[in-house]
């Protein structure tokens, strides 16, 4: 291992947290490269559950050094909260370090969100409202405010009394929503900016100079391939890129820097929100799955959609990423099923597609194309090896890899860091 994209390879919550922290051991970076605290990450040490947002999964090896770029926005009282949680749960965060060219979230990013989700109706993209969005817009726009603008008191009071006068009317005018106060923004964030200002960092500089002196670099997605801000199921996506081309940019370092890229599947298909989802099940399967596999998200709670693996949309990102392997989660939620589908094509008005479509339109009227295998009862969370899986896990498996055209080098049987099996040959 040396430079590593993990990428999620569906809609996001295939498992990424876990994986990055596996990963970690044997690296010695890991990067958060975009995303902001929409994104949550749930890692199991023992009988210890650690929910982290916007800190990377490695931050739980007191010896790494964990990074979040300049691809991240950052909501500087939940990085605070967060940076708390960790410390009263006795984890050292003293080897974080975090870009100064972030951009900020700010209480106006936060009511413009809900306000504009709000005006949606029955058209919602399903946005946690956390901001997010708004900030990129800002990002976008050049108006956005930076974590190494809000150190220095002076540049960001004028840069904040510049934004208020515009986001104030939009709020007062268009959303009839009262004003926010300048003051009580200004002395909030010159308080978190003394909390933060030991992590400041020029991140990809730091990037740089460890691959260049053959650091093991680990760097981490939030969301997945099906969120993307180009290349996701667009308007329902998220404002970033998740995809591994993301990762040069929010962290600032070239192509030609990254070794490998794995991507994260999991058993089964979920996503949160709005939007066409060919697989889904809207029965006890669908279900049984959810609550065996505790879907529910980790930032907003909400239960996710579940469906059966979709082998078109993994193809789909191999081919976005240029996935080297697979890292395959929760395969252990499947045992009890007497039989499994896997979705490998789409029906579309009487052609079959096996490739992702382009347009919502379309892909709102496909039908998916299932071959159905038979399933296994026996537990496996506790199996090591592949060849100690249960046969039909074992065909199962091989299907996909067949399927998508990318061998699986990682299974997880399980949430704890040693419900793991590493395939050796494929790693």
């Amino acid at each position: 291992m040396s430079s590593i994209v993990i990428v999620g390879s569906q809609w996001g919550d295939e498992g990424k947290g876990k994986i990055t922290d596996f990963l970690a051991r044997t690296a010695d970076v890991i990067v958060r490269y975009q995303g902001g605290n929409n994104a949550g990450h749930t890692v199991v040490v023992g009988d210890q559950e650690y929910k982290l947002h916007l800190i990377p999964s490695g931050i739980l090896y007191k010896e790494k050094t964990c990074v979040i770029g300049n691809g991240v926005v950052i909501d500087p009282e939940i990085l605070i909260n967060e940076l708390d949680y960790l410390k009263q749960r006795g984890v050292e965060t003293k080897n974080l370090q975090i870009s100064g060219g972030a951009h900020l979230i700010f209480p106006y990013h936060k009511l413009m969100d809900a306000a504009e989700e709000d005006k949606k109706g029955n058209n919602k993209i399903g946005t946690t409202r956390r901001g997010i969005g708004p900030a990129y817009m800002d990002k976008a726009a050049r108006i956005g405010i930076r974590l190494i603008d809000l150190l220095d008191k002076d540049v960001f009071e004028e840069m904040l009394t510049r934004n208020l006068l515009e986001k104030n009317h939009l709020l007062e005018k268009v959303y009839e929503i009262p004003p926010l106060s300048k003051e009580e923004i200004l002395t909030s964030y010159l308080e978190y900016a003394e909390k933060i200002r030991s992590y400041l960092s020029d991140t990809s500089l730091f990037i740089h100079n460890a691959i260049k002196d053959d650091k093991k670099v680990l760097f981490e997605g939030a969301q997945g391939t099906l969120l993307d801000i180009d290349f996701g199921t667009y308007p329902y996506v998220t404002s970033s890129h998740p995809i591994a081309g993301g990762a040069c940019i929010g962290a600032g370092v070239g192509p030609t820097k990254i070794d490998r890229v794995i991507g994260v599947a999991k058993a089964y298909t979920t996503r949160v929100g709005s939007g066409p989802f060919p697989a889904e099940l809207m029965d006890e399967t669908g279900q049984y799955i959810r609550e065996k596999g505790h879907e529910y998200g980790t930032t907003t709670g909400r239960p996710r959609r579940c469906g059966w693996f979709d082998a078109v949309i993994l193809r789909y990102a191999v081919r976005l990423s240029g996935l080297d392997s697979i890292a395959f989660t929760k395969i252990d939620v499947l045992s009890g099923l007497k039989k499994i589908k896997i979705c490998n094509g789409y029906r579309y008005r009487g052609e079959v597609l096996t490739e992702f479509p382009q347009t919502l339109k379309v892909l709102g009227e496909c039908e998916p194309i299932y071959e159905e295998m038979d399933g296994w009862n026996e537990d496996i969370t506790g199996i090591t090896s592949f060849d100690d899986l249960p046969k039909n896990a074992q065909d199962y498996l091989n299907r996909i890899m067949e399927l998508t055209g990318v061998n699986v080098s990682i299974i997880s049987v399980g949430s704890e860091r040693g419900q793991t099996i590493v395939i050796d040959r494929f790693v």
